[in-house]
């Protein structure tokens, strides 16, 4: 007897042995029993869930003969279709298949009624692969079929079928299967394969299956194939091309310690026995993503996979990281994942990772250098820094007396040239305007722009967490003394913590030595603006409608 993959060997053959998809079976059993069967469904769901499964069962139970079990399997109608003798249920592949002219083939052969069972079903797999013409030449056959014809349409991207098809089939959407679901699965079928096996084994062949029984029972295939009598958590490792727990624990330390040289030869080591680095990077994704979790819930059995003993760790290790941290090693790890798959050097992409990760100061985004602020200022707080006034003093006293000598040489070469004096503006903005006396009143979004990039570049020598936050927004307009600085959509964040108190007040300060102005500065979203420009475009428009066009003046 030819092999047989074990996904295929064990599919399921009734309602019952459909795993963790209650919610869909339990309906499609009480609509065959009480004669409610729709006339097209709509299976979707990721990989592996067992939606071809689900129609397969659900062809034979709505044409088995017999009066107790549907499908019971046994009568002459079921076992036909087992053994695909019968042309009453027809399955078809979209993703090969999926022109006009097969459609319409199609619609030419529904058209006959079927040759022994009750009902002609057509299972149209990976239906979102059909073309858009396609699609509308299954229209008007799906909305209004023969009686005697079902369509089972199962796709894993739903997103992409129309709505026009989808406003003509009754919709069931598959779960993804759990891992307790999955082992006790493996368990049943190791039992009657007379095949031991060890709990861990099965716990991480679980987990790397993502929710799809289909996956899991194709990895146990190839563990079966490996192992010689048992199957062992070191075996299904070997398979996996994945790391135990215990290294995974000991890189997580590393990272939270920031022991960048033990980091490194761990990854050297991987590389040495062969280990899969996209796989690696994947296991420590989980592993902060566990952490995170450990901070935020106490309640983690149902959240976590593993026994007792790895959760304690879990909470343990978790205790010695920040969840601002958790969060920024999780978005850098997720970021080298992508990039390593198309690299054909993942290993150099994870060693670059990881010094991002130890070494903070490294990491330019905008999280790090939150967090580095924030590190900042609690040392602060608590006396680790201490300001040295008299040095800041003297800086700027040495600053002050560079800023008048400056003034004079000027003077001096104006008086000279027996020209008009030169304006403060035209020469480079320095901190000398701030000693003007007459406050510049006659300032435009003009002179705002002009000034704009000079002036986040002092904020960044100053104050680079501000720069980075300010350099998000524009200078919008000029209403009085008010400037107006707008964030895109988006960007929120940085609105926010710009507006606080210290960060605004330290800006205006900053502008207003620059201009020698007194403006205040209003921080806003653009939404915000368009949303008034038009209620107030709204207005003049009633306004005109009540007074007429030619009687209302309005001024810019």
């Amino acid at each position: 007897m030819a092999f047989k993959a074990l996904y295929r060997r064990f599919r399921p053959k009734t309602f019952s042995d459909v795993v963790g998809q209650d919610h869909v079976t339990k309906i499609l059993k009480n609509q065959i029993l009480n004669d409610n069967i729709a006339h097209a469904y709509l299976f979707s769901g990721t990989r592996g869930t067992g939606k071809t499964s689900t129609a397969k069962i659900f062809a034979r139970a709505v044409n088995c003969t017999s009066d107790t079990d549907i499908p019971c399997n046994k009568c002459e109608v079921c076992k036909s279709i087992l053994d695909d003798n019968i042309m009453d249920v027809v399955e078809m592949d979209a993703a090969s298949n999926n022109s006009v002219d097969d459609i319409r083939d199609l619609k030419e052969k529904v058209k006959y009624p079927p040759s022994k069972g009750r009902y002609k079903v057509y299972i149209i797999d990976e239906v979102h692969m059909l073309s858009k013409g396609a699609f509308n030449a299954l229209l008007k056959t799906l909305e209004e079929p023969p009686n005697h014809l079902i369509f089972i349409l199962a796709t894993t991207e739903v997103q992409k079928l129309p709505a026009t098809i989808l406003s003509r089939c009754q919709r069931y959407d598959f779960k993804r299967i759990t891992v307790t679901q999955i082992v006790d699965t493996m368990k049943d079928i190791l039992q009657d394969l007379n095949i031991d096996v060890e709990e861990k084994a099965l716990q991480l062949i679980a987990r790397n299956s993502d929710g799809a029984m289909r996956d899991a029972l194709s990895i146990l295939d190839q563990c079966i194939s490996f192992a010689d009598e048992k199957i062992s958590y070191e075996y299904v490792l070997e398979v996996l091309g994945t790391v135990n727990n215990d290294i995974i624990f000991e890189m997580a330390e590393n990272i939270i310690e920031k022991d960048l040289e033990a980091s490194l030869k761990t990854v050297d080591n991987l590389i040495s026995i062969g280990k899969d680095i996209n796989q690696f990077i994947k296991d420590l994704i989980s592993h902060f993503r566990n952490l995170m979790v450990s901070k935020s819930s106490d309640k983690l059995n149902d959240i976590i996979d593993g026994t007792d003993e790895t959760i304690n760790r879990f909470k343990e290790q978790s205790q010695n990281i920040s969840l601002n941290r958790i969060i920024s090693i999780i978005k850098l790890l997720s970021e080298s994942e992508v990039s390593s798959k198309y690299s054909s050097q993942p290993r150099i992409i994870l060693e670059t990772t990881l010094m991002k990760m130890i070494s903070v100061e490294l990491d330019t985004s905008i999280e790090s250098l939150l967090i580095r602020v924030n590190s900042l200022e609690n040392k602060i707080k608590m006396g680790n820094i201490v300001v040295e006034e008299s040095k800041s003093q003297e800086k700027r006293e040495d600053k002050k007396k560079k800023t008048i000598k400056s003034k004079e040489i000027l003077r001096k070469d104006i008086d000279k040239n027996k020209k008009e004096e030169v304006p403060i503006k035209e020469t480079k903005l320095e901190e000398d305007t701030v000693h003007n006396k007459e406050l510049n009143e006659n300032i435009n979004i003009n002179d705002i722009m002009k000034i704009w990039p000079d002036m986040l570049k002092r904020i960044k020598s100053e104050k680079i967490s501000v720069q980075a936050l300010l350099s998000e927004g524009n200078p919008h307009d000029i209403e009085g003394k008010t400037l107006y600085v707008l964030f895109k959509d988006g960007f929120g964040f940085h609105k926010d913590a710009v507006d606080k108190d210290d960060n605004k007040k330290y800006i205006e300060n900053t502008l207003n030595s620059i201009l020698n102005s007194n403006l205040n500065i209003k921080f806003m979203m653009e939404d915000e603006v368009s949303k008034k420009e038009n209620v107030v475009d709204s207005l003049t428009q009633e306004v005109i409608d009540v007074f007429g066009a030619d009687i209302v003046e309005i001024e810019e």
